[in-house]
Order: C-alpha cells, then sequence, then structure tokens
C-alpha cells in the first residue's frame, strides 16, 4: 500500500497513516464510504462544501493505496479501508465528550441533515410499500420529503405527489443535536422542539423509525439534558 503524496517524511507508522488519510477532507470522504455511500454524487451530496474534483482526487489517492476499489462505478472499502472504522469511531468519540457543544450558525444546514437522515429511517412498522415523511422546519422554508419505496430512501424537495404519512416538524437546531444524540427524542417531544404529525398510529412509532445518526450513541445526552435542566 503505497502513495505518491508528499509527506511528512518520518519513518514511523503514525505519520505514513497521515500522509495518506490527514489531508482536508480525507478523513470525512472516509466516514461517508464506512457508513455505505459507494456512489460519487451520493458521496459529492453529503459532502457540500467540497469540490467534485477534489473528491475525485481523493477517491484516486485512496484507490492507489488500497484503501477502496471501483467496480461498476461503486466505491467499494477494502480490507484495509474497512480497518479504518475503529480509527474513525475512536475519533467520534473523542470529539463528541471533548469539542461538541452547541453548534455554531455556519455548521447548520438543513438540505445536508435531511441528506443524512434519509438513510436512517427504518420504515418498515409502517404500512404499505411506500412511505412518505415530510420534514418542516421553522426557520427554513425550504420543503423536503423522504420517499421510502419498497425500502429505497431518496430525499425529493418538490413535492413527490404521493400521500404524506407523517411530517417532522423542529428548527434545524434542534433537529440536528436530536439526530446527533445530545437532545433526546423524547425529551425534543415533550418541550416541543420536535413534533410528529399524522395517524397516531404511525406518529407513535416515529421515535423506533428515526434511527439516528451513527455517532449519536457518542453524545451524552444526560449531561445536555442536565445542562438544559440546570
Amino acid at each position: 500500500m503505497t502513495t505518491t503524496t508528499a509527506g511528512y517524511g518520518q519513518y514511523c507508522p503514525i505519520a505514513r497513516a497521515l500522509d495518506l488519510i490527514g489531508e482536508r477532507w480525507s478523513l470525512l470522504i472516509l466516514r461517508d464510504l464506512l457508513l455505505g455511500s459507494t456512489r460519487f454524487n451520493d458521496l459529492a451530496r453529503g459532502l457540500p462544501g467540497l469540490s467534485r474534483t477534489l473528491l475525485t482526487k481523493r477517491l484516486r489517492q485512496f484507490e492507489r493505496a488500497g484503501l477502496i476499489e471501483k467496480i461498476g462505478g461503486r466505491y467499494l472499502m477494502t480490507e484495509a479501508g474497512r480497518d479504518l472504522e475503529p480509527i474513525l469511531s475512536g475519533l467520534g468519540a473523542w470529539g463528541a465528550r471533548w469539542t461538541f457543544g452547541e453548534p455554531d450558525p455556519d455548521e447548520l444546514d438543513a438540505d445536508l441533515l435531511v441528506w443524512w437522515m434519509h438513510t436512517r429511517l427504518d420504515t418498515s412498522s409502517f404500512p404499505g410499500v411506500r412511505q412518505v415523511l415530510a420534514v418542516r422546519f421553522d426557520d427554513d422554508p425550504r420543503r423536503y420529503w423522504i420517499v421510502v419505496e419498497r425500502g429505497a430512501p431518496s430525499v425529493c424537495v418538490t413535492d413527490p405527489g404521493y400521500p404524506v404519512d407523517v411530517t417532522i416538524r423542529s428548527d434545524v437546531s434542534s433537529l440536528y443535536q436530536v439526530w446527533l444524540g445530545r437532545i433526546p427524542v423524547l425529551h425534543a417531544l415533550r418541550t416541543g422542539r420536535l413534533e410528529f404529525t399524522g395517524p397516531t398510529v404511525l406518529t407513535r412509532r416515529m421515535p423506533a423509525v428515526l434511527q439516528l445518526s451513527p455517532v449519536a450513541p457518542y453524545s451524552d445526552s444526560r449531561a445536555e439534558l442536565s445542562s438544559m435542566s440546570a
């Protein structure tokens, strides 16, 4: 496993690893690959601040280094790439404990949040082969629909024309914090920071439908609740 990128010039496994994955955007691309994004356009959609040119460059670097392989238009992690999962998980746990406070306004992107959410919804308890969730923000005029068709989710920014099963309503900051585990779903519902509207038989299932971010377990919700009630 080699890379031609100019590096630190130190014979050390940490330096060698950083030569490969320490450049800007590299770890976030690897994060999304490990979470299941395999198509170029999906990776680009989940990393809106990253140019497509730089994404192409990073993917080629990873491919040459043996972290991923491109098969039929999909980028798949190799054994070497999958071995990075505990490293990314450890970084997430450390970040949640030591750096993860209130969100800055420039970190809040409703479009990105809905994109993250759409692959983490378990609507298997809903009837029918198609489920539609509308997402409405009190502080962002954009409207979103998440359509799950036979288990395959997609995001629509124009009305898809299907009946809505449940509407998720919140402000952008609150839904981010729910999604990332800083605010428990039930607490957000009780305090009005999150609302599910629709038939009761469906809305009562939503806390289980909303699977939350894979990094949510790293956030200390109890500490957050303590600080909110202080």
